[in-house]
């Protein structure tokens, strides 16, 4: 199975119109559909369903172009950093983040590593921990940052300093004005926006008993999504401090939880993992970063 041929899939796929998908590669009509024909004798399956004006994926077709994006990242980074191995002054470097306030510290360990390598390019995917392991497993990131202990027989990984506070953020005119904590039993019967992770392995443990009495209204992975819902009045977001405004002209205000419910943010990579040169000089700048609590 040849890298181009997965291209010429994926563009099919993406295009669902094999006109339009020959134009954007460059090829004849003819020759693209005599790849995918013998794509398809190759895998012994049927990836499309003809129509009169369109193509359609079939289930086995859903699933290559799903592997097939993985493979074409994964060869694209290859060709990458093979090509920035002799580049002194740049390289590519991929991250995959938690939401935190502390990714400040990545971002100033990358300001740092801008003005010796002018040339660096950064990319960066965010999600839940979830997300982005899945992603460093299959070696499509260099370094992850998480909000649960790292599985050390699978990763390297550096803490960062400081633990990120918990709370409760709705309308600043609501009882939370009065409030300058939350407890579980404030959120009784309180319609609640959270993400899955957190809700599970956090909000659960940290309520106790009172966790039957909490009703989940919705998730989100991205807590400014939440942060609309709430200022509309649609529920209250359970979230990290300093991740949405909660300034006076916001509407909103965050109380944090009691008893103080913290997370603890990790930056992870995979413990066999070989970097690339530019990696190598990141992962020494953001060590001093992490190790020292006062730099602000």
């Amino acid at each position: 199975m040849e890298i181009r041929t997965l291209r010429y899939f994926l563009a099919v796929a993406r295009e669902e119109n094999m006109t339009r998908a020959a134009e954007l590669l460059h090829v004849t009509q003819p020759t693209l559909s005599r790849a995918l024909r013998a794509l398809e004798d190759e895998l012994g399956k049927k990836l499309f369903l003809r129509h009169s004006f369109r193509i359609e994926l079939t289930p086995e077709g859903m699933l290559l172009r799903d592997r097939a994006e993985d493979l074409l990242s994964m060869a694209d980074k290859i060709e990458r950093e093979f090509l920035s191995l002799d580049d002194l002054t740049g390289g590519e470097l991929y991250f995959g983040l938690a939401e935190s306030y502390q990714i400040r510290r990545l971002a100033r360990a990358l300001r740092s590593m801008k003005r010796r390598c002018p040339d660096l390019r950064y990319h960066i995917t965010s999600g839940d921990t979830e997300q982005v392991t899945e992603k460093l497993d299959k070696g499509l990131l260099d370094f992850a940052v998480i909000c649960e202990t790292p599985d050390s027989r699978k990763y390297e990984s550096i803490p960062f300093p400081e633990g990120d506070r918990f709370g409760l953020v709705g309308p600043s005119d609501s009882f939370l004005q009065e409030k300058t904590s939350v407890r579980p039993e404030d959120l009784a019967g309180l319609p609640l926006f959270c993400s899955e992770q957190s809700w599970a392995n956090d909000i659960e443990p940290w309520a106790g008993a009172a966790f039957a009495k909490l009703h989940l209204e919705g998730s989100f992975r991205l807590s400014y999504n939440g942060s609309l819902f709430a200022r509309e009045g649609l529920g209250w977001l359970l979230t990290l401090e300093h991740l949405v405004d909660t300034s006076p002209e916001s509407g909103l205000v965050f109380r944090p939880l009691e008893p103080e419910l913290t997370l603890r943010f990790y930056l992870i990579w995979n413990r066999y993992q070989t970097f690339t040169p530019i990696a190598e000089r990141f992962l020494e700048l953001i060590r001093g970063e992490l190790a020292d609590p006062d730099n602000e």
